[in-house]
Order: C-alpha cells, then sequence, then structure tokens
C-alpha cells in the first residue's frame, strides 16, 4: 500500500477481505460480481433502521417498469422536496438491496422522504440506459403522481459512486429541460466525474484500498460510455446554475482528486458547497459501517452538511 494514513479499521477490514481472498470484480463475470456485492452488505452494513413506510414501488421508464423503493420516517407527510436516491456499483453492481440500510438512515435523519431507484444494469443494458432511467424517474416524481401520498415541492438527486454521477448527471438534464418542480439541492457521495483524465489519487490508491483502478477500468468497459459525453464526464461540463451541493471524497479513493476537482468547478461558478474529506476511509463506507464502525461518524457529519444545506434554501422540518 502506498504510505498513506489508513485507520485502524480500515486496516483491519481490508487485512480481512485479503485473508478471504475472492476474486476482485473485474476477474470474474459481472453476475459473479453481482453475487459478491450482494452478499457484502448483510456482513458489512449495519441493519436497517425502523421507519413508518417502506414501501416498493414503480413506474414506467423507456424501457419498462423502473422498481423504486419509497423510504419515509413518517406516516403522515407534507408536501416536501423528495430525495431521489441513486446507488452506486460501478453502473454494473448495486440494486435497492445492496444500499437499503443507507437509505433508512438517510430518510431518518433528514426526516425527507427518499426514493431509491433500481436502474438498469450494465453490460446488458449499457450507456444511455442508467442515465435515462434516473432522468425517467425524475420527471415521474416531479409530476405529482398519484402513487405518491404527499406533493413533491422539489428534487435532490443523491447517490453514490456511479450514482453520485447519475445524480449530477440526472441534476444537469432537468437544468436543461426542467420537470415540473424544480431540482433545489445536488447530494453526491465519492462520484466518478471524469472517465478519461489521470489524477494523483488513481496512482496513489491503485490498489489495496477496496475499489482498484484495474475495477475502475472493467466498470467503464462495461458501461461502455462515449468518454467526454454530456451525461457521463460531467466535470468538463459548465456548472452554472446548479443548485447548492454537498459533495463527499475519502482520502484512500481511486475517485478521491476528481470529487475534489468537481467541487472545486462549483465553487467556480459560483454554486453553494458544502464538502467533507473523510480521512484514512475508503470508497464505499457508507455501506460498510458494520465492517468500519468510525464510517458513522463520517455520515453523521455528511448528514449534518446535508441538512445545513436544506435549511439554506428553507427546507426545515
Amino acid at each position: 500500500m502506498p504510505d498513506l494514513y489508513v485507520r485502524d479499521d480500515v486496516r483491519n477490514f481490508l487485512q480481512m477481505l485479503e485473508q478471504m481472498g475472492g476474486k476482485a470484480a473485474h476477474e470474474g463475470t459481472p453476475a459473479e460480481a453481482r453475487q459478491a456485492y450482494n452478499m457484502l452488505t448483510p456482513l458489512a452494513d449495519m441493519p436497517p433502521e425502523h421507519l413508518a413506510v417502506i414501501t416498493e414501488m414503480h413506474c414506467d421508464g423507456p424501457d419498462g417498469r423502473i422498481p423504486l423503493r419509497y423510504y419515509d420516517a413518517r406516516s403522515d407527510r407534507a408536501d416536501n422536496p423528495v430525495i431521489l436516491f441513486i446507488h452506486g456499483g460501478g453502473f454494473v453492481i448495486g440494486n435497492l438491496d445492496s444500499h437499503h440500510p443507507f437509505c433508512t438512515s438517510l430518510a431518518k435523519a433528514l426526516d425527507l422522504p427518499v426514493i431509491a431507484v433500481d436502474y438498469r444494469l450494465a453490460p446488458e443494458h449499457p450507456f444511455p440506459a442508467a442515465p435515462d432511467d434516473c432522468e425517467a424517474v425524475a420527471r415521474w416524481i416531479a409530476s405529482n403522481p398519484a402513487a405518491l401520498p404527499f406533493k413533491p415541492t422539489g428534487l435532490i438527486p443523491c447517490g453514490d459512486s456511479a450514482g453520485g454521477n447519475l445524480a449530477i448527471v440526472t441534476t444537469m438534464a432537468l437544468r436543461k429541460d426542467p420537470a415540473e418542480v424544480p431540482v433545489v439541492a445536488q447530494f453526491p457521495i465519492y462520484p466518478v466525474v471524469d472517465s478519461g483524465a489521470d489524477y494523483d489519487s488513481f496512482r496513489e490508491c491503485a490498489e489495496g484500498f477496496l475499489l482498484t483502478s484495474e475495477t475502475m477500468a472493467w466498470f467503464g468497459e462495461q458501461y461502455a460510455a462515449q468518454a467526454g459525453h454530456e451525461r457521463n464526464d460531467v466535470l468538463h461540463l459548465s456548472q452554472e446554475g446548479m443548485p447548492p451541493t454537498v459533495i463527499v471524497t475519502a482520502s484512500l479513493d481511486p475517485l478521491r482528486d476528481q470529487g475534489l476537482a468537481y467541487a472545486d468547478k462549483l465553487r467556480e461558478a459560483g454554486v453553494p458547497v458544502r464538502a467533507i474529506m473523510a480521512e484514512g476511509t475508503i470508497h464505499g463506507f457508507i455501506c460498510i459501517r458494520k465492517a468500519i464502525p468510525s464510517g458513522q461518524e463520517d455520515i453523521a457529519k455528511l448528514f449534518g452538511l446535508m441538512k445545513e444545506t436544506l435549511a439554506d434554501i428553507g427546507v426545515t422540518q
């Protein structure tokens, strides 16, 4: 490993994974990678929190029904903005269950409704299937569908890793062609925003920190997005008119530097930004809170920044 600060519980988790052996995602098939990832959640993450409402839903998408999951700490919800949560997993792995515990914590901590999206995955459904699905869900929510027990007053795209990319892409799509309610904030968590550039963090964290450069390259091959496309490489696009943003990075993450670059790009455009760097921890920490207990403090800080941003735009509970 490079000579970087690593928390004790992070080091213990990485050593445990090394002792367990097994294939890295890029060493097998997408199906094998999904199976391994799905097995990790109950082992490494905290149990889901109790909420008043957790409901399976769906909406129509460009290629059939899109499964959704609705979370709410309240059984009687007034008109509110809604968080659109988009899971990570390199556009290849992950689902509603892989991020279920985090979504329960998000809904409870922010006291806002959360709708999680089970978008189509690559390589069976390569780019732009994922952004097409996420935009379709955002527009469906904004249309005030009868399926929702409240009237959405705004959208807050949020997601981790590939989901952070899709959250930003969705925000940009609705900036270009507004939905029936506005995007009032966005919360990307260690997002991938630039598929083509070379960053120090890609070299420093190329291996040994869960997400490797080889796995990142494999995800990119499966997703098959066009380099530089506006619905994938968002870093080099204008950020004018983007909503207030909370962005998270991790110091032991290959994506660290591009996340920092995106925060700087937003600031240069005059966008209000709150940022947190989780020092000494790895990509994916929001879903391995039992294995890496110190991540709970990072998530508490993250939720605090989200609440501050919501208060700035007049969303209070």
